[in-house]
């Protein structure tokens, strides 16, 4: 496990909690939207941060931290896992993970073991294996992803889904089937596109969708998610 990133204070990776983030190397994804490609692609170039000056940041400043949030990258990838997220337990942190659900045994396993505090899961298309697959570069097993699903929304934690809404893969109707497969979900969260340092450089030549788009997917989103919100307008 590589620690490739640490932000020290963020309002923004967890809503209502002063967090600290911590970003691990490597993916599974090829989303060509991805705004990390360094940690995908020449993460072996990247110096590995010191785990325990982290760590001492966190014990020092546990006083005004609510908790923190683990992204990457996809932090179910790295085998040691559950071995930081136990350490930051003990220390009084409660824990977000950022995951695109394609490791529901490790989710699983870690809602179980009461390592978690709040899940974030990215949806980045229709669960059909086509639409997936093109959106996130390597084929998919849309029954991964399903199963991830229902282990999150029946875990009894906090929890998030949320979409890019890249003009490029996602469509209005496409939020439409979304909300299908997380029908009755608590959060939902729409993210605008950025066409900054993606993953496939042609992305940075496409318009984002305008306000007015995104309004009516949010609509559409509504019809199946308690709670809808629009991030990046």
């Amino acid at each position: 496990m590589k620690i490739v990133g640490f932000i020290r204070t963020t309002l923004l990776d967890w809503d209502g909690k002063v967090a600290c983030t911590i970003y691990l190397a490597n993916c599974n994804f090829r989303c060509p939207y991805c705004h990390n490609k360094e940690i995908i692609f020449d993460s072996d170039k990247i110096d590995e941060l010191d785990e325990k000056k982290i760590f001492n940041y966190i014990q020092e400043n546990s006083d005004f931290l609510d908790g923190v949030v683990i992204s990457g990258g996809e932090p179910t990838i790295n085998t040691d896992l559950s071995k930081l997220i136990k350490k930051l337990k003990e220390m009084g942190m409660k824990i977000k993970l950022d995951t695109n659900g394609y490791n529901p045994d490790v989710l699983d396993d870690l809602i179980g073991a009461g390592y978690i505090d709040k899940i974030a899961m990215d949806i980045k298309a229709p669960l059909t294996e086509e639409k997936y697959s093109a959106v996130t570069g390597v084929h998919i097993n849309p029954e991964i992803l399903k199963k991830s699903i229902k282990i999150i929304m029946n875990s009894n934690i906090d929890y998030e889904f949320r979409t890019t809404c890249s003009p490029i893969f996602i469509k209005p109707e496409d939020i439409d089937e979304i909300g299908k497969s997380i029908n009755g979900a608590e959060n939902y969260n729409l993210q605008q596109f950025r066409p900054k340092i993606c993953l496939d450089s042609r992305l940075e030549h496409i318009s984002p969708y305008k306000e007015s788009v995104i309004l009516q997917m949010a609509k559409i989103a509504r019809k199946y998610a308690k709670n809808v919100k629009i991030r990046g307008i």
